[in-house]
């Protein structure tokens, strides 16, 4: 199995034409950008204004709850409702954005908010009592404090969007997800494991530029990353007459 699975990998076939692997890696990447920045474009200034005002924090508490929601289930009960209603291929895709954008809010939401909330009383009132405005505490206390949480929350948002993408193919969209749906429908197992194998290193692909997007824009001290004292350099705190 695992030597017809690499053949299958290996082979220019594979990748060629509009259904073969770089094809349909191209669409799951697409699928999955897409949901990101519209998840992101809601999900993550409705988390800065409840960590900040405090207010809606209900919306945190809905939108986990949407977790619990059978996605495939989902999926096909909007594109029976939306089928009549869009033209063409619109009545498969907008459907699957709407399931996975549900899917990836709460994640994002979740971590903006948790990190927001998280900053110490103290950083916004020593902010507050130098003259910053409401906004600039937000935007130069809160939010660089909530880098961290953040950021994970994107990170889970892209695997599991990356994971679910694969029901695209049900409703007849193309992603990874074609190669288990059609490999199951024609007992092609080589390509249905290829097919999961793909969707499982995308993942880690496209969690890595958000891995190095931490380590750039987090500061050093919020991560433990900070410098430390090199066993070179002398002990500046030491008082200056030496021991006794």
């Amino acid at each position: 199995m695992i030597a017809s699975i690499l053949d299958w990998l290996t082979s220019g076939a594979s990748w060629s034409g509009s259904d073969g692997i770089l094809a349909r890696l191209l669409e799951h990447v697409g699928y999955t950008l897409l949901v990101l920045v519209i998840a992101a474009l809601i999900a993550i200034p409705l988390g800065l204004w409840i960590g900040h005002s405090g207010r809606g924090r209900w919306l945190v508490t809905a939108a986990n709850a949407l977790r619990a929601v059978p996605t495939l289930g989902l999926l096909f009960a909007l594109t029976l409702v939306l089928l009549p209603v869009l033209p063409g291929s619109a009545a498969f895709l907008v459907p699957s954005v709407i399931v996975l954008v549900l899917l990836a809010v709460p994640a994002i939401l979740s971590g903006t908010y948790a990190g927001v909330e998280a900053v110490q009383p103290a950083a916004r009132d020593a902010a507050r009592g130098i003259g910053m405005t409401g906004r600039q505490v937000l935007w130069q206390v809160e939010l660089p404090i909530a880098l961290p949480l953040l950021i994970s929350g994107l990170r889970a948002a892209v695997l599991q969007v990356v994971a679910t993408a694969t029901v695209a193919a049900y409703v007849g969209l193309g992603g990874l997800g074609r190669f288990l749906i059609d490999g199951l429908a024609t007992q092609d197992y080589a390509s249905t494991a290829g097919g999961a194998l793909l969707v499982a290193v995308l993942a880690l692909v496209l969690d890595a530029p958000f891995a190095l997007l931490e380590r750039l824009v987090v500061s050093p001290g919020l991560t433990g990353r900070s410098r430390s004292l090199r066993p070179s350099e002398p002990n500046r705190t030491a008082p200056a007459g030496g021991t006794t």
